[in-house]
């Protein structure tokens, strides 16, 4: 974006769509009863009202969108509130539940749905909320063991590497946290030298753990546990 204040409420009015205000879908509240807005919805954030955490989280998003404080970037840290609202509410412990591609796929239907919330249909929303929120931990729970089967897999392909395995379990290990290495990172997390840490990545990108960016100077090749990335693309 080229707004000049990034992070700062709006200024000017703002629209969702079209050209201008006039034949936009949706025009949120203007500069002058925003802060307002924004304040009643942080007291809400905060309330320890008797709710269920999916159906407030799904009120404070709506709420959020419909506000719309930012002259750019509303959508992304509105779908960024739910992730953290529900860790901070200890619903997740890592913030591993994010609605945007759910909502991307259904994308007409997501703001029609808000276009029901701002008429006061907030059951249509809900459940179109609840719905995505029941998509996205399915596919969490299918990625997650797919991760368990490719780690027991590659847990056992490195433990057959004799004297090198306790190493190369090291750094298997690590790629789940950081699945693009260089060979400096592997001495890091192995403690071996330049020259072992350099056998090691051969090894691993001979058994097809790990792959080479070729396009990388070869003093700084960065190797990429490819197999685990793409898990997140299924």
């Amino acid at each position: 974006s080229t707004y000049p204040y990034p992070g700062e409420f709006k200024r000017s009015q703002n629209w969702v769509m079209g050209t201008s205000p006039t034949d936009a879908r949706f025009v949120p509240a203007p500069p002058e009863y925003m802060v307002s807005a924004m304040g009643d919805l942080e007291e809400f954030f905060y309330s320890n009202q008797d709710i269920p955490v999916l159906i407030k989280v799904a009120l404070i998003h709506s709420q959020f969108e419909t506000i719309h404080p930012f002259i750019d970037g509303n959508g992304r840290v509105g779908r960024l509130l739910v992730t953290l609202y529900l860790c901070q509410e200890k619903v997740l412990e890592k913030p591993v539940l994010y609605l945007s591609e759910y909502f991307r796929k259904h994308r007409e239907v997501y703001f029609a749905m808000l276009d029901e919330y701002r008429k006061g249909n907030i059951t249509e929303w809900l459940e179109f909320f609840l719905k995505g929120v029941i998509s996205i931990a399915k596919e969490a729970i299918e990625t997650l063991d797919r991760i368990i089967d490719l780690r027991e897999k590659d847990l056992h392909t490195v433990s057959t590497l004799g004297r090198a395995s306790k190493n190369a379990i090291v750094l298997l290990k690590n790629l789940y946290k950081l699945p693009m290495v260089n060979v400096r990172k592997i001495q890091e997390f192995t403690s071996l030298s330049r020259e072992a840490a350099n056998r090691l990545a051969k090894r691993f990108v001979e058994l097809g753990l790990l792959h080479p960016q070729e396009k990388e100077k070869k003093y700084a090749r960065i190797f990429v546990y490819k197999e685990y990335l793409d898990l997140f693309e299924k």
